[in-house]
């Protein structure tokens, strides 16, 4: 405890006081209580006892709210006050209780850092546990990546052992069927007959072989095999060369109609690839298509990109398929008894993606389908065929 007179002289200090502020009673008795106080509290501490005495209100020399102390050797210290106005011997004079807050505030450093602390490790702990749960989660993702291709993976197997039993079956059985009639007609030298079982045995030596080159070619394209081998050629030239080749695979009076737009541009792809896609629509054009339909083949060349279109008036392709008809083994649900083992589109979608291109469609049943295959022009000679 301190008193002070009206004007902040110290008229006395406990022990208890000395011992906090480290001064002796005889230092700090007749001195102003300001001596006790860091700036800026000591400039302005008699500016706040003569508003205080003015207008009463305490909150104006600290009561009620946290101070700080100004020690003998400099250090400072937080403390609470309290003040009570006394009379004594017909005057005023003040009584400052000084309640030392050290002990509260490192208690309460104390409980900052450690609450800190706790904080720091909760946020350890939950970044861990997150951590753990992404990693829980990845593995249960490809946990369920890895079921949906084993799901999908026998789906596969499922439709190949079924189109391949059928596929197989039917040429099979034409074989061992002439066979068996050649063997008749042998007896009884009937050449018309031998002649055309002999034809029919060659027809279904060469739908097997055909199945199976579509085996072995997705078997290539799976296990990453399949390159492009770049080469410059004439498309169109190439795509008369096709024509002229798939001639001996139509059907009664079926047609293959072929034109070429745009000049004759050297191109650079790979040959044997596009090809093949070429082969896979017209085949499948002429399959599902009429005998006495017409087929439209169109290649075309501009600035940006070429073009292959292969247009027939066939049976057509189910809305419901459209989403399913590059995938393997996939064949649409009104293809009926026409053979075919749902490999085509998938070979030919994977193929016109290696070579940078992109594969379209349009089909409506009974109406017919339009295939077409865009590839960018990269690299191509500008010069027509006949000068090279």
């Amino acid at each position: 405890m301190i008193t002070i007179d009206d004007r902040g002289i110290i008229e006395s200090i406990n022990p208890s006081a000395c011992k906090l502020f480290h001064y002796s009673q005889e230092e700090v008795v007749g001195q102003n209580i300001s001596m006790l106080m860091p700036q800026p509290d000591r400039a302005r501490h008699d500016g706040y006892l003569f508003q205080y005495k003015k207008t009463g209100n305490a909150s104006i020399i600290g009561i009620g709210r946290e101070l700080v102390g100004l020690k003998k050797n400099g250090s400072q210290f937080p403390f609470r006050l309290g003040v009570s106005e006394v009379k004594y011997s017909g005057r005023i004079i003040y009584a400052g209780f000084i309640h030392d807050l050290t002990r509260e505030k490192e208690a309460e450093g104390k409980l900052q850092d450690y609450a800190a602390l706790l904080e720091e490790q909760v946020e350890e702990r939950t970044h861990s546990l997150r951590t753990s749960v992404k990693a829980l989660q990845k593995t249960q993702d490809d946990l369920n990546l890895s079921l949906n291709k084993e799901k999908e993976l026998g789906q596969l197997k499922s439709r190949f052992v079924s189109i391949a039993s059928h596929e197989f079956r039917t040429p099979l059985s034409m074989v061992q069927l002439s066979a068996s009639l050649i063997d008749r007609y042998a007896e009884n030298q009937d050449r018309e007959s031998i002649g055309k079982h002999v034809v029919k045995i060659k027809d279904a030596v060469l739908n097997i072989t055909a199945i199976l080159n579509d085996f072995l070619s997705l078997e290539k394209l799976d296990s990453g095999m399949v390159k492009p081998k770049l080469s410059h050629f004439n498309l169109s030239e190439m795509a008369e060369e096709i024509t002229g080749e798939m001639q001996i695979t139509l059907k009664g009076k079926q047609k293959i109609i072929f034109k070429h737009r745009g000049p004759g541009l050297m191109i650079n792809l790979d040959q044997n690839l596009l090809k093949n896609c070429i082969v896979i629509l017209i085949d499948n054009a002429i399959k599902y298509s009429g005998e006495e339909s017409e087929i439209q083949f169109y290649t075309k060349i501009n600035e940006n990109n070429f073009s292959i279109r292969i247009c027939d008036n066939g049976i057509g392709i189910p809305d419901t398929d459209h989403k399913h008809l590059f995938e393997a083994f996939f064949r649409a649900h009104n293809t009926g008894n026409i053979s075919g083992n749902g490999l085509g589109l998938s070979i030919l979608s994977r193929y016109t993606g290696l070579m940078n291109g992109k594969v379209s469609f349009k089909s409506r049943v009974n109406r017919g389908t339009l295939f077409t295959l865009t590839f960018p022009q990269t690299n191509n000679h500008e010069q027509k065929n006949t000068d090279h």
